[in-house]
């Protein structure tokens, strides 16, 4: 496969993911008519729900041209697991970071064009921002738990991830499966930490909150977590895989 396309694909691949994701909660989560007396808002659901069909549709379209990544933590847990080379890493974290960013600054643009609009707050899941503590955590909940949080359910990701691809797995059905795995993981997670489970879509929001917002930093400050989480779970569990449930090669 043509390099450039691979990159090309988790750009885009990861623009989708946070722009759909991410932007849902910005935009749908909640949303009011003029005077107030009904809320139309998606909620937590349809957010859950939007990050779901973000990775379906995603590794539908590109799958087949990159594997379908979008995610830092899921490429270094296919490394762990044996099923993508570790040269290529750095040049797919790079990609998936910049669709990231490029998605998370639409975000704003469209965001800041809103009558009325009053600039990027602080707060805990602001910009749909992730973090830990009060000032991080939609639930207040502490560093602990939120790498915990973090740390296993992108351990169990990965794991989804490698079986519903794996090749005795059902033909074609590994999009949905993993579209709706982190469904689930969102459905579990976004009162904890406002669910990462993706170190590329934490630091878009991060960062652009930080530069547009006034006095936003936490985000940033705590940004460490969300790299570090995912990555361990996510190695975690493609080690697991390959050494207990992989039968690729038997």
């Amino acid at each position: 496969m043509n390099t450039s396309k691979e990159l090309a694909a988790e750009f885009f691949g990861t623009l989708w993911l946070v722009l759909g994701g991410c932007g849902s909660a910005i935009f749908a989560a909640q949303f009011l008519t003029g005077d107030g007396a009904w809320d139309l808002g998606i909620g937590l659901l349809g957010v859950s729900l939007a990050f779901g069909l973000t990775v379906v549709t995603g590794a539908y379209a590109l799958g087949h041209i990159s594997g379908g990544h979008f995610n830092p933590a899921v490429t270094l847990g296919l490394v762990a697991g044996g099923k993508f080379p570790a040269a290529k890493v750095v040049q797919y974290i790079v990609a998936q970071v910049l669709g990231a960013l490029v998605a998370g600054l639409v975000i704003y643009a469209i965001v800041s064009g809103q009558d009325g609009w009053a600039g990027i707050g602080e707060g805990a899941g602001t910009f749909a921002t992730n973090g830990y503590g009060t000032d991080g955590s939609p639930g207040g909940y502490n560093a602990l738990s939120v790498f915990i949080a973090e740390a296993v359910l992108t351990a169990l990701f990965l794991m989804v991830i490698l079986g519903a691809t794996a090749k005795r797995a059902a033909a074609g059905m590994g999009g949905l499966a993993i579209g709706l795995m982190l469904t689930l993981i969102h459905l579990v997670s976004i009162p904890i930490s406002n669910t990462s489970v993706n170190p590329a879509r934490s630091t878009s929001q991060a960062i652009v909150a930080a530069i547009f917002g006034d006095g936003v930093t936490t985000p940033v400050a705590q940004l460490w977590m969300f790299w570090v989480a995912p990555i361990v779970g996510a190695v975690i569990g493609g080690t697991l895989y390959r050494s207990l449930l992989d039968t690729d090669d038997v």
